[in-house]
């Protein structure tokens, strides 16, 4: 394979794993996530049993607490932690997200929930390799991401699933014998 063929399947493989951002009907092309099984409901977290620094961040929801799901309780217990172990910088960063999502309309903030259950339902590596072709592909020219979005943008379904196979394959063949198979070798059609 060319080094032109390589680049551009590697940049396919990124945008097939990170098209959940730049095209709403992704989620739509792959089968659903295996079903979960039953398990009991999750236990509340007490206020009380948070470290003042924790209570700190959280407190705009304290005097509501023991009114919330206890999902909800243990998203928000998880999530302060991260928070107090993040930077400066990783808190600026963490802060433009949530304002970019806010900015988003409802449907797509539950689309974008959808998909990161999803991902999280992966094996461990399957996330990996989905991480590392989002590292691969954020590294590309912005040109030529811009291109690949629009190339998925503009692909069929049919043409989306193809290339969805196809980087599945790829995968598999990687972590079977370490190359490509054979019949996933090749970038996208061009348009």
């Amino acid at each position: 394979m060319s080094d032109d063929n390589r680049a551009c399947w590697l940049a396919l493989t990124a945008v097939v794993a990170v098209a959940a951002a730049s095209a709403p009907s992704f989620a739509q092309q792959l089968p659903p996530a295996p079903a979960a099984p039953v398990a009991a409901p999750p236990a509340g977290v007490a206020w009380s049993s948070l470290s003042p620094d924790q209570q700190r961040v959280l407190s705009q929801f304290g005097s509501q607490w023991n009114t919330l799901p206890p999902e909800r309780q243990q998203a928000l217990a998880h999530g302060s932690e991260r928070w107090l172990g993040m930077s400066d910088a990783q808190r600026d960063q963490a802060r433009e997200r949530f304002s970019r999502w806010r900015e988003l309309p409802p449907d797509q903030r539950q689309a974008l929930r959808s998909r990161w259950q999803r991902f999280q339902s992966l094996p461990p590596g399957e996330q990996a390799r989905v991480r590392e072709s989002y590292r691969r592909f954020q590294q590309l020219p912005p040109e030529r991401r811009e291109l690949l979005r629009q190339q998925w943008r503009n692909a069929t379904p049919a043409q989306r699933q193809q290339w969805v196979e196809r980087a599945r394959a790829h995968y598999q063949g990687h972590a079977v014998g370490g190359h490509p198979a054979p019949h996933a070798a090749g970038p996208p059609p061009h348009h």
